[in-house]
């Protein structure tokens, strides 16, 4: 399993099983394997950040750089635990831990109104202005009970999340009397916020 022209023997698959709490079958973790040896165009066992950027639907993705930095050089066993989060048999838990990983930005354990609101950035583009970013954020933490000055640790960020992170900003939290944006308005992602995290259809196995 160190070289990707190596064949999966039974032990193989059920330690990738095992290293990924059983979130894939083992007919999707040979898929994976065979994906897996696609992209790993060195056959040197492990996918760079360069290899990880061939794939169109990530390379598009306003994620793409910040999910680099969890991608690069990747073993197969690595992989299949990053794919892991995104796999329905995973508990809202993992998935609640990956995302704060990806919004903690500097990896310092802590999330800030700057981390978020810099994910946010990514995913409007133009299509808000930074004041109305801030306004919508900014009142979502009050809703949550926090404030733009708090530090979001993972047990926050865990209360925090269903509000912005797992269900998306709801319709409730962004439209509200200061705000002349309408529902019509907003772009679905802002809906399912982020969407490569929630839905992530790269690998199909």
């Amino acid at each position: 399993m160190g070289n990707s022209s190596s064949m999966l023997t039974q032990y193989d698959i059920e330690e990738v099983q095992e290293h990924s709490n059983h979130s894939f079958s083992q007919q999707e973790i040979v898929s994976l394997y065979q994906r897996f040896c696609q992209m790993d165009r060195s056959g040197r066992g492990f996918i760079s950040a360069d290899e990880f950027m061939s794939v169109p639907e990530f390379a598009v993705n306003p994620l793409s750089q910040r999910l680099l930095r969890m991608l690069d050089g990747l073993n197969f066993k690595e992989f299949v635990a990053f794919l892991s989060a995104f796999s329905p048999r995973t508990s809202l838990q993992h998935k609640i831990e990956f995302i704060f990983k990806v919004y903690d930005s500097d990896c310092n354990g802590k999330v800030t109104f700057e981390d978020i609101l810099s994910i946010l950035r990514d995913l409007t583009g133009s299509f808000m202005t930074e004041q109305q970013r801030e306004k919508v954020l900014a009142h979502v933490l009050e809703e949550a009970g926090y404030t733009k000055g708090s530090l979001l640790e993972l047990n926050d960020f865990i209360k925090f999340s269903p509000t912005i992170i797992v269900e998306g900003m709801t319709r409730r939290s962004i439209i509200y009397s200061e705000s002349n944006i309408t529902h019509e308005e907003l772009p679905l992602e802002l809906y399912r916020v982020p969407p490569v995290l929630c839905k992530m259809e790269l690998f199909h196995y």
